[in-house]
């Protein structure tokens, strides 16, 4: 057993494979549970020894992996505080927010042997979660969208435009209506705590969504 910093062996950057790996199957997931999509553009696939959803649609699986590529940077940082998957309704009005917050130890200490086995049982339990989580909400009205968020520590906020990793899909500040919604229904979903990693997944569900 070893004592890493996370300047060593890139650590910072073996999470955020991690993480953003993780995030794509859980957002592909979320629209397909959540019916924000058709079910048909969806085909099961396997991953962390368990079924997922992952869509086919080009444009959508474009703007998941873009969206994440952008995310990466500030995830290596340890600068992202919250990733959100917000589905808003026709009036782009919130009805659901899927948050993943996140942060990382500064030492890691566990051999790299153990390490990948070791999350990818952590990660497994929340997708299991995710694909089981329409049974504690109530369904969504017709016709939703969704957008992706990222809650960043103050520090990284100020130095947002010069991380711009893909060029023509800037940062942008959220609109305020996509962030608050009135008097949530909290639904905590998983909580993981590993070396690497510690990650809570929990909803904000409106209370009137109709």
């Amino acid at each position: 057993m070893t004592t890493l910093t996370r300047q060593d062996l890139n650590f910072g950057q073996v999470v955020a494979d991690i993480l953003c790996e993780f995030l794509e199957v859980a957002i592909h997931l979320i629209l397909y549970v959540r019916e924000v999509y058709p079910s048909g553009i969806f085909q099961k696939r396997k991953k962390y020894n368990v079924p997922v959803q992952m869509s086919c649609h080009p444009e959508l699986n474009q703007y998941i992996q873009d969206t994440l590529h952008c995310v990466k940077p500030l995830i290596e940082k340890n600068d992202a505080e919250k990733v959100v998957v917000v589905i808003m309704d026709k009036e782009h009005h919130p009805v659901e927010r899927f948050v993943f917050e996140m942060s990382q130890p500064p030492l890691l200490s566990i051999s790299s042997d153990t390490l990948l086995s070791h999350v990818e049982q952590l990660l497994r339990a929340f997708i299991l979660k995710i694909s089981v989580c329409d049974a504690v909400l109530n369904n969504n009205p017709p016709g939703c969208s969704f957008t992706v968020l990222v809650h960043t520590r103050d520090a990284a906020t100020r130095n947002m435009e010069k991380i711009q990793v893909i060029k023509d899909f800037p940062w942008i500040v959220a609109d305020e209506q996509e962030v608050h919604m009135q008097e949530p229904r909290l639904i905590p979903l998983k909580t993981m705590t590993s070396d690497i990693v510690k990650m809570q997944l929990y909803v904000e569900e409106r209370a009137q969504k109709t």
